[in-house]
């Protein structure tokens, strides 16, 4: 195990939702951490580096002496500037390039829950195909398959709070399909754990809360009483809306991942780690909406 006070950790997509929180836990338990982002917003505290696509001269020489390598750069939903290969997929294989010539050993990465080989349809391929380049890559990983991260400001209840504030709450179909989130502090603690613990190293994690739940549960969980119309909306509505309004706040591979029924096993991760997961109630509790 890596002495903590000698740890150095470089995070791509620090200024993300995990990423700021993540950053956040390295700095206040005093590791020198190396935040690496495309503008410089949302940071408090922490070394910052610019990059725009990992392959700038100087990102070698600022990198070196790190010993971990967390990768969360990624985009949900692409567009004909931003493809879900040059981003999910090449900026992969640039961060293992990285780590390989600066001596990096150990690099993390979240994928999502429900990657897998068989999978059809874009967001999980060039998940699945990003997971078999540090696969590959001879380094010591950690892939985490996460399903739906919840916290303060977290894109999910962010989207449903939003939606709330102009009166009407969407459910797409009916509303049973199930998710099972978990909390960002438990998230980013895992990440912590997964930099020094070696029961980490060389696995492929679900990322995953203690319970499984429906959506429609889960928005009447979040909603705690407080009075708003539903409105439930045909598959055949909401995909049409993703596929043909740019201002629609779902993407239709956001739709195929909610209404995908991706249920992960927790037992591994609760074997390795030191973590008492919350349950999604409490983690509500710290949401966008509370």
């Amino acid at each position: 195990m890596t002495n903590l006070k000698r740890l150095k950790v470089a995070v791509t997509g620090a200024n993300g939702f995990v990423g700021r929180n993540l950053s956040h836990l390295l700095v206040a338990k005093g590791l020198d951490t190396l935040q690496i982002v495309r503008k410089r917003k949302k940071i408090k505290s922490g070394m910052i580096i610019i990059s725009k696509n990992l392959d700038e001269k100087h990102l070698s020489s600022k990198l070196k002496g790190c010993n971990a390598f967390v990768h969360l750069i990624g985009i949900g939903r692409q567009t004909t500037h931003s493809s879900y290969d040059e981003v999910n997929v090449n900026l992969t294989k640039k961060a293992i390039m990285l780590c390989k010539e600066v001596r990096i050993k150990k690099i993390i990465f979240i994928s999502g829950l429900g990657v897998n080989k068989d999978t059809t349809f874009g967001y999980f391929i060039s998940k699945f195909r990003a997971e078999q380049e540090i696969i590959n890559s001879g380094l010591d990983y950690t892939i985490f398959r996460a399903s739906y991260i919840i916290g303060r400001n977290d894109p999910l209840t962010r989207t449903i709070s939003e939606q709330y504030k102009k009166g009407v709450i969407t459910i797409y179909g009916s509303g049973k399909y199930h998710l099972q989130p978990i909390f960002i502090d438990d998230v980013v603690e895992v990440i912590f754990q997964s930099l020094t613990d070696k029961k980490f190293s060389y696995k492929i994690i679900d990322l995953v809360g203690p319970q499984i739940i429906t959506y429609l549960s889960f928005i009447q969980n979040f909603l705690q009483g407080r009075k708003v119309s539903i409105k439930k909306i045909s598959f055949e509505e909401a995909y049409h809306q993703a596929l043909n309004n740019l201002d629609s706040q779902i993407g239709v591979d956001d739709l195929n991942i909610l209404v995908g029924d991706f249920i992960g096993d927790p037992k591994v991760l609760k074997k390795i780690s030191h973590v008492k997961f919350k349950t999604y109630k409490k983690a509500l509790k710290t949401s966008t909406f509370s």
